[in-house]
């Protein structure tokens, strides 16, 4: 994620933010662009601050303070780029549902703007017959099974439940994790999406064979064995977390998900320069510099050298505050391969794109 300036009033402004905190003009984002801009109202429409250029609207969903993205006025479309994925939303009479529901979307967005840096294909569900969708449910009935965050056929479902900060923290403890996010479950079942677009019944699905293992394997045979037995004693040396060690698509959407965990971060560290003064040099820790574009690395060793530091220091200042290590994981030499290998994949939609099924 990059830091943003209004364009007004060159005030810090935020991926988030509807308006700025210095000038109060409303903000608006163009996902083509990647810019947060000042907009004032032009008519029926918003253009952008003291600028005589296209006309935008913004996305319906900014109705209900969920979305900040805007969407080019001469075009049918009421959603943006973002929004016309969404296939069911809660049930927005409730307004609990609509509070729980924006922290869902804040965490969606903050997956687009990775998805939209990577240039990866993106197609709804009205374009393609297994385009993304998105379905954020909340539990029904009491004689109903909770809803279960998941991905299917490029539909991915999200618990309500999640956005509840006490409830997921439950869910948390009782699975054992060091980490449970939205923006983290976004993170992994986009990973299964992209498997099934880039990797699925292609020449890659080889080379994946050979670092994550044969997904042939019995999924649901797997899944049992992992809640009966746990992960296997040294799981460390070879997968990212406990979950990866499943089934090599949980292996590979892990794997997905911390490797958008670790471009966002570098990519925020390097604007505020966090890597002009080496963290640790005075203590011997890695003086490596923190990548300035971590999206154009040509090697994951780039990101995990500049990674490594970075989270030793954060880590560090979390302790300090008495709350848990901000990444609680540790990458090893074999998950620096599997990195590669997903960054390899990634890489393949810009040099073959014509190629890659959409």
């Amino acid at each position: 994620m990059k830091l943003f300036n209004c364009t007004a009033c060159s005030a810090p402004v935020f991926f988030e933010n509807f308006g700025c905190g210095n000038c109060g003009r409303r903000l608006g984002y163009l996902p083509d662009e990647n810019l947060l801009c000042a907009v004032e109202e032009k008519g029926a429409a918003w253009a952008r601050y003291e600028d005589a250029g296209p006309r935008y609207k913004f996305c319906r969903n900014a109705d209900y303070g969920c979305c900040n993205w805007l969407v080019s006025a001469d075009v049918t479309d009421i959603y943006c780029r973002a929004c016309r994925h969404n296939h069911i939303v809660p049930d927005l009479s409730f307004e609990p549902n609509i509070v729980l529901w924006r922290k869902i979307e804040n965490a969606k967005h903050r997956l687009f703007y990775t998805l939209l840096r990577f240039r990866l294909p993106l197609q709804t569900r009205a374009e393609n017959d297994s385009g993304l969708i998105f379905e954020f449910l909340g539990d029904g009935r009491a004689d109903l099974s909770p809803v279960l965050t998941g991905h299917e056929s490029g539909q991915i479902t999200i618990a309500l439940a999640e956005a509840d900060d006490a409830e997921r923290e439950r869910r948390r403890a009782a699975m054992r994790e060091p980490y449970r996010t939205l923006l983290g479950h976004f993170r992994h079942e986009i990973g299964h999406y992209y498997w099934d677009k880039l990797v699925k019944d292609t020449p890659l699905v080889e080379e994946f064979r050979e670092v994550f293992g044969d997904e042939r394997l019995d999924y649901n045979a797997a899944l049992n064995e992992h809640y009966a037995r746990g992960a296997p004693p040294d799981w460390q040396n070879s997968f990212v977390s406990e979950y990866a060690t499943t089934h090599p698509w949980e292996d590979f959407a892990e794997t997905w998900a911390h490797y958008f965990h670790i471009v966002d971060t570098l990519e925020m560290a390097s604007r505020f320069g966090l890597g002009d003064q080496p963290l640790g040099k005075e203590h011997g820790l890695s003086a490596v510099k923190i990548l300035e574009d971590p999206y154009s690395a040509s090697h994951a060793r780039q990101l995990v050298d500049s990674w490594l530091p970075l989270t030793i220091a954060l880590n560090s200042l979390n302790r300090c505050m008495g709350q848990s290590d901000l990444y609680p994981f540790v990458i090893s030499p074999q998950i620096t391969g599997k990195l590669e290998l997903v960054r390899s994949f990634i890489s393949n939609v810009d040099t073959q794109r014509a190629s890659v099924p959409l």
